[in-house]
């Protein structure tokens, strides 16, 4: 006779049955449970050990991931694109336009989501249906650091997001002594938006990568994501230009040429305009280390020439 493994062991309570829109659903309800609270500050009960787990932003994708826990996902959302794994994913829409019935199909006994951005209303009709949703809020690297460990806490993987934790805290505090090293604090300007331009206010954990590699973030200010002309920007005589976009490269050397027109701006004499992945810039997950250490590189290159 054969005989299950302990991990093929799922401690099913009962099962349930739904039907929504006229197609049924069944969805596990598991015997063993905890209480915690979410970022939402909401008391909960989630399961002790969830095995289908089901991502609602990109960034979520990459923190489970980089936890070692991929296989317990059996969703993600459409832009859910790093690893290259998590590419295969069956995806349930984008985090601003979920899927409800895809979700429940993919019979989730835990979804984690984000506490800006997923829209409330599905969560509720997630939970009306006795999915648990758990949000957090990932908005910067003291908050991603956080999530890491929370999400770590959800997925019996403690001591994976300790040593993350502690990884990222080693690799900042690095970029620190390095940023101390040097008075030195040029104006950047980031650009995430082609057309028309787009950039980043204080309250945004780019502005904080920023400010940590030892620069001025010229488009500081009370709205997150202002706008600016040509001409505004020509104003602000930016020493270095950052450019993030998913467009070609082909694109990002005509948005580059269109800057080159302008011989005295200072990013131009200097060579000083550059073009980088936006995944890795624009989502709050563990790579803000990856892109907080190419700014450094970037803001500051004499640092690390040698016998610096």
């Amino acid at each position: 006779m054969n005989r299950k493994s302990k991990t093929d062991r799922i401690p099913f309570l009962s099962i349930l049955f739904l039907i929504i829109g006229g197609a049924l659903f069944v969805l596990p309800v598991f015997a063993q449970s905890i209480h915690v609270t979410d970022l939402l500050g909401r008391n909960m009960v989630v399961p002790k050990d969830p095995r289908r787990v089901v991502s609602l932003a990109p960034n979520i994708t990459e923190i489970v991931f980089a936890l070692g826990q991929s296989h317990r996902l059996v969703g993600a959302t459409t832009y859910s694109d790093y690893p290259a794994a998590a590419e295969t994913l069956p995806k349930v829409g984008s985090y601003v336009h979920l899927d409800l019935e895809r979700i429940v199909s993919l019979a989730p006994d835990l979804c984690l989501a984000i506490k800006d951005g997923n829209p409330i209303a599905v969560i509720s009709r997630l939970e009306s249906l006795g999915i648990a949703v758990y949000a957090v809020d990932p908005r910067d690297l003291e908050s991603v650091m956080d999530t890491l460990s929370r999400i770590g806490g959800l997925l019996q993987a403690d001591k994976e997001a300790d040593t993350l934790v502690q990884g990222m805290r080693h690799r900042i505090q690095v970029v620190e002594k390095i940023v101390a090293k040097t008075v030195k604090r040029p104006g950047l300007f980031f650009q995430i938006g082609v057309s028309p331009i787009v950039s980043v206010g204080t309250n945004t954990f780019i502005h904080e990568l920023i400010l940590r590699a030892g620069a001025r973030n010229l488009a500081a200010g009370n709205i997150p994501y202002p706008r600016f002309s040509k001409e505004q920007v020509l104003g602000m005589s930016p020493d270095i230009i950052i450019i993030t976009s998913m467009a070609r490269k082909a694109v990002f050397e005509k948005i580059k040429q269109d800057w080159y027109q302008w011989a005295n701006l200072p990013a131009v004499k200097n060579n000083r305009i550059y073009f980088k992945d936006s995944s890795l810039f624009d989502r709050p997950s563990p790579r803000l280390v990856d892109a907080l250490e190419i700014m450094v590189r970037l803001v500051h290159p004499e640092m690390f020439e040698e016998g610096s």
